[in-house]
């Protein structure tokens, strides 16, 4: 199965590439997890924020693949814990559709993206920095994965 993560801003500190890459390649066998990066739209003063975050909704789902889950990420959801996060990756797996994430920019999501997501998750009631997600995420779901697959990386009860 594939997990592709759709992010909303481009050109990233390398600590954010590097460490999204480092969870990213411990991911082997049957699930693979994948970044593409969604230009954001320009942030001018009295720009139409309502606009952009549109526009940016629009380019994450158009960058989805067909048929593929899609899973928003939204601080105003219910947060799962890891083992939950487990049992969310196990159903993915078990549907054999492809999964995919959406990070929206500064402003959120558009409704358009909320209308069509599948699933959403909530990685936290904090908020976190966007590119901060990107490696949470990446974490999690190497840690999910090694309770699926009972490696001793997830030690909590």
């Amino acid at each position: 199965m594939n997990i592709q993560l759709l992010a909303v801003g481009e050109k990233m500190p390398a600590w954010v590439t590097e460490g999204f890459n480092e969870y990213a390649k411990r991911i082997r066998g049957d699930c693979r997890l994948t970044l593409k990066e969604i230009s954001a739209g320009k942030r001018a003063k009295n720009a139409d924020i309502q606009r952009i975050r549109t526009e940016e909704s629009q380019r994450l789902l158009a960058a989805a693949p067909n048929g593929s889950r899609i899973v928003l990420l939204d601080v105003d959801h219910k947060p799962w814990s890891t083992p939950e996060l487990a049992q969310q990756i196990k159903s993915w797996m078990a549907s054999g559709q492809h999964t995919t994430l959406l990070i929206g920019g500064p402003e959120g999501l558009d409704d358009i993206c909320r209308d069509r997501a599948d699933q959403v998750w909530s990685l936290s009631p904090l908020t976190f920095p966007h590119p901060l997600v990107r490696i949470i995420v990446a974490e999690q779901i190497y840690r999910a994965l090694s309770i699926l697959r009972n490696h001793p990386y997830h030690r909590a009860g």
